[in-house]
């Protein structure tokens, strides 16, 4: 696995945290992650794993919730590069189309580091937080991370959801040029709080659940916080580069044998649903949820259903 050649590494200490879970920073591979716990200590550990350019504020507070309501110990972090956990230095060789007509064809992409490096983070996440085993909830990004902890990893893992995500493999879909380029800010302008809010708008748009859809309020309220807590453009760079680098899951994933969610959207514009029906046929143990009308989004009226489906698969890994 690639090793980061610099780090710039958040301060060991408390940071305040509205939610009234407990934050602090723990080492892991030689980098620093922010982690945010709540629920019940002694309670199964549930760690969840957020998606390409995500901090872990994304995951919905009545989501979260639910699972410290359920008597289980939830766990979340921001991933390397994102947030406030370590952000890297890395340059990125190549031009981002390059690299992705590169991964299209099954050759060799530079990266820095790659999705098993960011598997590994989660494990030293857990070690550090001395979790043995834990029920995995991956989005995205983090259903690809949650597939490979899984896969590499099983005697850590109780059971995994995955959630509108996918094999990487090159001969699923690609969601249109303009998406991906918008996602990993390539040709980005302005880096101001103003231009930021409006470019994410924009995105967010595109995505969300069409039979969902939030109120532009909300998503704005969403999109400041975060860009206040923690900006850095670069690490959404180095994390599509990871991606691209990383290929087709699809031969570990048909090693999962824990029990699996699989929850996806019929709607989705960026991972499309053929990309679940693979994961199903890949995992035949799993049970496969495609929802009517939800995009690539966490819409507020499907959390409820969302924890049940997981729930499912949590219960069977007791």
């Amino acid at each position: 696995m690639t090793q980061p050649a610099t780090t710039s590494n958040a301060p060991q200490a408390e940071i305040p945290d509205p939610s009234g879970g407990n934050s602090r920073f723990v080492s892991a591979n030689g980098l620093s992650f922010c982690v945010e716990t709540r629920g019940d200590p002694a309670g199964e550990p549930v760690l969840f794993i957020m998606g390409l350019g995500a901090q872990m504020t994304l995951w919905p507070e009545a989501l979260l919730e639910r699972y410290a309501a359920e008597g289980y110990h939830v766990i979340r972090f921001d991933n390397r590069d994102i947030g406030l956990s370590s952000h890297l230095k890395d340059r990125l060789a190549g031009h981002p189309a390059a690299m992705m007509a590169r991964s299209r064809v099954g050759l060799p992409v530079p990266a820095p580091y790659t999705l098993r490096d960011m598997a590994a983070d989660a494990v030293g996440v857990l070690d550090a937080m001395d979790v043995s085993r834990a029920h995995l909830v991956g989005v995205s990004m983090g259903g690809m991370i949650s597939q490979l902890v899984a896969s590499l990893w099983p005697e850590r893992v109780r059971s995994a959801t995955l959630i509108m995500t996918s094999t990487n493999s090159p001969r699923l879909p690609m969601p249109r040029p303009k998406l991906i380029w918008r996602l990993a800010g390539i040709g980005a302008k302005g880096h101001d709080e103003a231009s930021v809010v409006a470019r994410s708008l924009d995105f967010w748009k595109v995505i969300q659940s069409p039979a969902f859809p939030p109120s532009e309020e909300e998503v704005r309220a969403r999109i400041v916080r975060d860009y206040r807590r923690s900006y850095h453009p670069a690490g959404i760079l180095r994390q599509t580069r990871a991606i691209l680098a990383s290929g087709s899951l699809s031969s570990l994933s048909r090693r999962i044998r824990v029990p699996t969610a699989i929850i996806h959207g019929t709607a989705d514009p960026l991972v499309r649903p053929v990309a679940a029906e693979q994961l199903k046929y890949l995992i035949p143990h799993a049970r496969l949820e495609l929802i009517d009308g939800m995009g690539h989004d966490l819409p507020e009226p499907l959390l409820e259903r969302f924890v049940d489906i997981s729930l499912s698969a949590v219960q069977s890994g007791h």
